[in-house]
């Protein structure tokens, strides 16, 4: 008897312990929904960015930057039609920084450290946070194409179900990064500066805006320093997920660099032995 009631408790203590996950979990996704939904400013500035590269930017460039046949598309396509993939992520590079941002002025405020000191694991209350920022980016990113689509950007019906898996993998890439660098720098007026140095370096030299080959023509140099940035196969895969494709190497190096910068993060968060334990022993 007494050995079925200490399973009884025990059975108990972890029903109630997966219900505090749960919670914890709604409770953070939830405060992210409310504060993009109180935030309209913060939804249009994520939608103009990209409508004006895709409507303006790319009109004016269309007859001078032609793109080739080349995979996923089996014709010529419009420029536009090429730099849409960049353009969702550039949605997730701004969202993810964003959100990192948001990071650190929690902590200025005081919301953050109440969050990291409950009992449950830091890294799955960074997890959460982190997950909350994707999904609003990803349907920032699905309002974009919607819009794009009345522009006759019309990839495949079933590549709007395929890009899903690869935006949700490239959001969470780039969102770890904006986690890792938000666990190093620790002032509010230091993280903007910062931003600038990573979001529009990784933007310019990637595939967002034209195709590495053509890079390549015109500099070695620069087309390595495109190909080793994790933003061009993070905009590969969602490239070939919206026409129904997988990309094994932009996969395998977007997940990778994901689990590397969340794994980093992790530990800059850790107060034991993070960042700021470092640079205090220094």
């Amino acid at each position: 008897m007494s050995a079925s009631l200490a399973g009884d408790d025990r059975l108990a203590l972890e029903q109630h312990g997966l219900a505090h996950y749960w919670r914890a979990a709604r409770v953070i996704i939830g405060r992210e929904a409310l504060r993009f939904i109180h935030q309209r400013g913060r939804f249009i500035a994520a939608l103009v960015r990209p409508l004006v590269w895709l409507f303006i930017f790319a009109a004016g460039f269309r007859s001078v930057l032609g793109v080739s046949i080349q995979p996923p598309y089996v014709t010529y396509v419009l420029y536009e039609v090429y730099i849409t993939p960049g353009l969702c992520g550039m949605i997730l590079l701004f969202a993810g920084m964003q959100s990192s941002l948001a990071m650190v002025y929690d902590r200025e405020m005081g919301s953050m450290r109440v969050l990291l000191v409950s009992p449950l694991p830091r890294w799955y209350l960074l997890v959460c946070k982190l997950g909350a920022g994707v999904l609003v980016a990803v349907l920032q990113v699905y309002v974009f194409l919607a819009i794009a689509w009345f522009w006759e950007i019309q990839p495949p019906l079933i590549g709007y179900f395929t890009v899903l898996p690869a935006l949700l993998i490239a959001g969470f890439m780039l969102g770890s990064l904006g986690l890792l660098l938000s666990s190093v720098i620790r002032q509010l007026e230091n993280f903007a500066g910062v931003m600038n140095f990573v979001i529009f370096p990784m933007f310019f030299a990637s595939s967002a805006l034209y195709p590495l080959w053509r890079v390549r023509e015109s500099s070695v140099l620069l087309w390595q320093l495109c190909w080793a940035n994790p933003f061009s196969h993070a905009v590969e895969l969602i490239r070939f997920a919206l026409y129904g494709q997988i990309e094994p190497t932009a996969l395998a190096v977007t997940v990778g660099c994901s689990l590397l910068f969340l794994a980093i993060a992790i530990f800059g968060y850790d107060p034991a032995r993070g960042f700021m334990q470092i640079k205090r022993g220094s």
